[in-house]
């Protein structure tokens, strides 16, 4: 009660103006175009194992920066190892660029460079077919508005709409804390 009395309370100056800025950042949150990652079960439901065709699984996907490679395999038999292009076409295991297993047959992979990622399975399993090649590519940029056509009673921009009345609304809430305060 004492706090409310020395305008501590939910209709003081300073809450108002605390509530005015959250409705700002989640307005302009609202606006920031959203990315995200995938995570690539390797084979699909079949995982990471002999008599799949990985060049044909992986034909059609594009691969970006920060997705990520799932291998989901027998951790008793196979592992995950990255190797060159060469080592790659011949199935050489002898000198990975890095050994992607852990152990728990359950091992993910970051696609955090733009470049080619070139993945065996050794004990004789890539023979087998247990290779997998992908080209890691930066992400599209958003499409671009088209042009204006004069002639269109079509609405001429639905983005700028998008950033308008938002930008209007926190003006005017901003200007309605700015003249209580006066």
């Amino acid at each position: 009660m004492e706090g409310l009395r020395r305008g501590v309370g939910y209709g003081s100056p300073a809450v108002r103006l605390g509530m005015v800025v959250f409705i700002f950042a989640v307005v302009m949150m609202m606006m920031i175009p959203e990315a995200s990652a995938t995570r690539w079960t390797v084979g699909g439901n079949k995982g990471w194992t002999s008599n799949v065709n990985y060049t044909i699984w992986a034909r059609d996907i594009h691969f970006y920066n920060g997705d990520w490679l799932f291998f989901v395999y027998d951790r008793n038999q196979m592992d995950v190892l990255e190797v060159n292009k060469t080592n790659y076409e011949s199935c050489n295991a002898d000198h990975p660029l890095h050994n992607w297993t852990t152990g728990a047959g359950r091992d993910v992979v970051p696609l955090n460079v733009t470049r080619h990622y070139y993945f065996i399975s050794g004990k004789g399993f890539c023979y087998g077919g247990m290779k997998l090649a992908v080209r890691v590519e930066n992400l599209p940029p958003p499409p671009s508005s088209q042009p204006i056509n004069e002639k269109s009673s079509a609405p001429k921009s639905t983005y700028h709409g998008r950033l308008v009345l938002p930008a209007v609304l926190a003006v005017g809430a901003v200007w309605d804390v700015f003249v209580r305060f006066l």
